[in-house]
Order: C-alpha cells, then structure tokens, then sequence
C-alpha cells in the first residue's frame, strides 16, 4: 500500500472554488441539515428525475453534509447520476434500488436539472464527481481527515493523489489502489482491496470504476469501515490526474460536456451518447414537459371553479 501522502506547496490555483464549500462547512446553517433531520429526513426531500431520487443540494452543501457526518464519525455513500446511469437504473430496478439506498445522490448531468426545473422542483445546480473530488478533498484537508483512492489503470491513483496533494496543502492520502479489471469477481483480489483499504482507515473514499461497478464495491466495502464516506466517482481520478482531458467549464454549463468527451473518444462513447442517451435524455424532458403542461391546465380548471 502507498504510504500517506502530504501535499506540497500548491502551485496553481483551484480548478473549481474550494473557498464556498468551506464556508459552508464552517456555517452552522448549511451543517444544520444533517445534524436535525438523519438520513431518512434528508431522503424525503428528494426530488424524483428521470426515474431516481435526487438530492436538491449544490456542491457546498454536499460537502457540508460530508463533512459534519465524518465528523461524527456517521459514514455515508455519494452517487452522481447521470442521463446513462439514469437509463440504466430504469431497466434494471436492482440498480434504482442502489441509488435510492444512497445516503446522498446529485446530479450530474444539466438534462436532469433542466427536467427538474420543467416539473417544478428545480435541483440548485450540477454536482459532479469530477467537481467534488476537488471540494471534498480541500474540506479533508483543512480538517486533518485521511482520503483513499480506488481506480483508474496503474499509475494514474497515483497520478491523482500528487495533483490533489499538490492543490491542498495539509491533504492526507493515506492509500491509492488501482485493482486489475474484473477484480470484485475474484474473492481473493476484492478481499485484498478491502483489507488494504481497513487498515488504511480513512475518512472519505472515492471509488472510480465507473456506474455500477463502483456503486456496488462500495456497498460491500462500507460494513467495513461504517464511520467512513464513499463517493463514486466515475472518470474524477482520471480527470485529476490529467490522463484525461476534461471539458471547458462553459461546455458542463450547458449540457455539452457529453460533446466534449464524444469527440475526444468518438469510438468508445459514439452508441452511448448518441443511440442510448440523446434519445432517453429527450424522453426524460419531454415527459416533464408535458407533466408541466398538463399540471398547469389541471390548476386552470380548479381556479376557474373557483
């Protein structure tokens, strides 16, 4: 196992600001959620988008939230849905039934936020792995809590633990492991994952393997480490590690990231982008369009009666 890792004297600024999801940490407001209501509460303000719940909160809350249950020491599960893992959560409800369970789930992907807005229960903002891997890391670091990294081809966890070390000065990596493929169907190779990861005993873990894979890791290595959170990342260690080129900020904004990652990998993601997703994604709006439209005529009715 990778010994701890201290960060050096950042070099270059914060590629999203890390000042706001610390101040919300720090306010007693955005930590009140977490501390009156538990997880049960929290799940009943979930807004359902394209077939699963999600949590209305921006990216300073999540940390927020995060933070104030680490350090209590209440461990607790982040999933980012998107347009594809919102596809494959309706074929198969196992899947749905994964994302539900998840103590915290935000959107990543402008198409769900735009629905949510269509039908009335609009979700703040985007909330990205490849975003939060970077605010939660810079929350870990001023509080002194340990992180772990699970993912990506080898050298590239290590990759990234450099680059986040590099960004937060006082961030503690207290272990990278980049497991073969197919390793969580090999009792041997998952059971050294999850006893390389205990003894590590962090605080926060990102899983990047991808939806479900990274989902379903997580929900067998939690009973290990119950006090610990787990956030499945998706391509964020890639990212961080700059193996992967991410999209312009103004193209995330408007729902054009898939674009940028189409052109980069054309023949990897050209069926997932553009057979499967576009066209459930256009499901998915014009169902809550048409939900919008007909909600308002059904309040039209009544205030006429009225």
């Amino acid at each position: 196992m990778a010994e701890p890792a201290h960060a050096r004297p950042a070099a270059v600024g914060p590629a999203a600001p890390v000042r706001q999801c610390l101040e919300a940490v720090r306010s007693p407001v955005a930590g009140a959620g977490t501390a009156r209501a538990g997880t049960a509460a929290a799940r009943a303000g979930r807004v359902r988008v394209g077939g699963v719940l999600l949590d209305p909160l921006t990216e300073a809350q999540v940390v927020a939230r995060v933070m104030a249950a680490a350090e209590r020491g209440t461990g607790g599960h982040v999933v980012t849905p998107n347009v594809d893992i919102c596809r494959a959560a309706a074929r198969d409800p196992s899947l749905r039934a994964l994302i539900d369970a998840a103590e915290l789930a935000v959107a990543d992907g402008m198409p769900l936020v735009w629905a949510s807005r269509l039908l009335g229960r609009p979700l703040p903002e985007r909330v990205t792995g490849a975003d939060l891997i970077w605010s939660l890391t810079g929350a870990a670091a001023a509080r002194e809590l340990p992180v772990y990294l699970i993912g990506g081809p080898p050298g590239v966890a290590a990759a990234a633990r450099d680059a986040l070390c590099e960004r937060h000065p006082g961030l503690v990596v207290a272990g990278v492991h980049a497991p073969p493929y197919g390793f969580e169907t090999d009792p041997a190779a998952l059971a050294e994952v999850r006893e390389r990861l205990v003894a590590a005993r962090p605080s926060l873990v990102f899983v990047g393997l991808g939806f479900p894979r990274q989902d379903r890791l997580i929900a067998e290595l939690r009973t290990g480490l119950p006090g610990a959170w787990f956030v499945g990342c998706g391509a964020a260690i890639a990212f961080a590690a700059g193996s992967v080129r991410r999209a312009p900020g103004w193209m995330g904004d408007h729902g054009l990231e898939w674009l940028f990652r189409l052109i980069s990998e054309p023949q990897r993601l050209a069926r997932r982008y553009l057979v499967d997703d576009l066209p459930f994604a256009f499901r998915i709006l014009s169902g809550a369009l048409l939900r919008r439209v007909i909600g308002t005529r059904a309040s039209r009715r009544v205030r006429r009666k009225d």
